[in-house]
């Protein structure tokens, strides 16, 4: 009997009706959330360039009426740049930090034969529910003479419980054979850890770099509390600016510069993250482990 080399042709869904009519509207659904979403800050972005007569006249809209960019300038004079540096230093200096503290922390409780976990688990799932007050906080960071230092902005929130409870999930989802397998190979505890269960973890550390940087970019109560204002972030500096005109408002040019202001700083404190997200984005969205065992 003839074998036929013919190649098969993939068979084709046939699609119907029903599955159409679905198509469409789950396209006109995202549709409509895309809009929602991006309207608001292209709104932003368009009244941060409108000018003042149009913002009093009510004509500000998705597109700049007026173009004007006095506004930036009159926020980015001065001491801006410095403020802005020291927020990349902060965000740089704490993302990191929290990066390794948090996965060192979160790869031990995700191991379930360490003794101690009954213990450190629920210990520290406690602290996300109960935590020192404001005033024990203060005198905490004041008592270890960190006040007017960079260390007194970034070790209050260097550890977010629930992250390292997101990261301690990721790396259960390792499987434990790849683990045996480096030790087999001579690997230490750590070696495993650095050299197997942190390579395959590159989605959720990503994950994490975002989620750590933009809180840390957008924090400006820590130095509310303990830095001088040489030592201010951007964003403190910017919510200084936006407090400062609503006290004036009602005051004739103060009025009328507020809103552009107020979306001035927004888009200016916003816009680095808006950067940084599409790098980010292919490990954010990314569904499956670097790797894997097939038992």
């Amino acid at each position: 009997m003839a074998i036929s080399s013919a190649k098969k042709k993939p068979m084709k869904v046939k699609e119907n009706l029903g599955y159409k009519i679905f198509l469409v509207v789950n396209y006109l659904i995202m549709l409509f959330i895309v809009i929602v979403t991006l309207y608001p800050f292209l709104y932003l972005v368009s009244q941060s360039f409108t000018s003042e007569q149009a913002i009093i006249r009510g004509e500000s809209g998705i597109i700049p009426k007026g173009f004007n960019i006095d506004t930036y300038k009159y926020v980015l004079k001065g001491e801006f740049l410095s403020y802005y540096k020291n927020t990349i230093i902060y965000t740089v200096i704490g993302t990191v930090l929290s990066l390794v503290t948090s996965a060192m922390l979160a790869y031990p409780m995700a191991k379930s034969e360490l003794k101690f976990n009954r213990f450190l688990t629920p210990f520290i799932i406690f602290t996300m529910y109960f935590g020192g007050t404001l005033i024990s906080n203060y005198i905490l960071v004041v008592g270890l003479g960190l006040k007017n230092t960079v260390p007194a902005f970034i070790l209050p929130m260097m550890i977010s419980t629930y992250y390292v409870i997101l990261m301690k999930s990721f790396f259960q989802s390792i499987p434990k054979d790849l683990e045996e397998a480096g030790e087999i190979d001579g690997l230490s505890k750590f070696g495993v850890f650095i050299r197997i269960a942190l390579p395959l973890s590159k989605p959720i550390i990503a994950t994490m770099t975002l989620f750590y940087s933009v809180m840390y970019w957008n924090n400006w109560y820590n130095a509310f509390l303990y830095l001088s204002k040489k030592q201010w972030p951007v964003a403190y500096y910017l919510q200084t600016i936006i407090r400062g005109v609503g006290a004036k408002e009602g005051d004739g040019d103060a009025t009328s510069v507020s809103a552009n202001i107020k979306s001035c700083a927004m888009v200016l404190t916003v816009l680095p993250i808006i950067c940084v997200y599409p790098v980010i984005q292919k490990y954010y969205v990314q569904g499956m482990m670097l790797g894997g065992v097939k038992e």
